[in-house]
């Protein structure tokens, strides 16, 4: 929890708010950003006061934004799935089918490599993070499976694929290489993604 455990709402629930002002915007942004740093190379226990110095602002910026702890955590995670989830239909537009498929799961790779980061706070128990894995569903599931149709249509993969099983595929070999190694865990998708192609061209036209 932040020092000023119990300041604020829980953290799982939506809850209506008033649009920020463009510096307020700005400053939870830039503390996001330096959350996500932090967390990555001092784990999700560092002190607030390098988050703050990080993102360039106060304390009582961070307090006022993010009351607790796992009020961060959660915005650090949240803002990984958008990127990520948003990134699909940008790839979908620029590359081909199949492309698009495999560079999306390359880029799964590295959300992963933030998730791992959180994993001491995303598993402690804490009800804050109990909405999170319906969030992730919820927007992972139609990006992959808007890949997965087009790749399929082209023939470039089999039909038969469900999105959220291909995730955890993913993820399951990227948590079975070393956490520091993000090209091993790129190079293991890579023959997960050539295996799929080859189901593809063996089946009969």
């Amino acid at each position: 929890m932040w020092l000023r455990s119990g300041v604020g709402q829980d953290s799982s629930e939506e809850a209506p708010s008033r649009p920020l002002r463009a510096d307020a915007r700005r400053n939870v942004d830039a503390l996001v950003a330096a959350a996500k740093a932090v967390f990555a190379t001092s784990g999700v226990d560092a002190p607030v006061r390098e988050i703050a110095a990080k993102a360039g602002v106060g304390l009582g910026t961070l307090y006022r934004h993010f009351p607790r702890r796992s009020d961060l955590v959660t915005a650090v995670f949240r803002h990984e799935v958008d990127a990520c989830a948003d990134e699909a239909p940008v790839l979908a537009a620029e590359c081909e089918p199949a492309e698009a498929l495999e560079r999306w799961l390359y880029r799964c790779v590295d959300f992963v490599a933030t998730k791992r980061g959180l994993a001491a706070a995303l598993h402690s128990g804490d009800p804050a993070f109990d909405a999170l894995p319906a969030y992730f569903e919820r927007r992972f599931r139609p990006a992959l499976a808007a890949l997965l149709e087009s790749a399929a249509a082209a023939g470039a993969i089999p039909a038969d694929l469900d999105a959220m099983e291909l995730l955890q595929a993913v993820s399951g070999l990227c948590y079975a290489t070393d956490a520091d190694r993000p090209d091993q865990a790129r190079r293991m998708v890579a023959l997960l993604v050539d295996g799929l192609r080859y189901r593809a061209a063996e089946r009969p036209r």
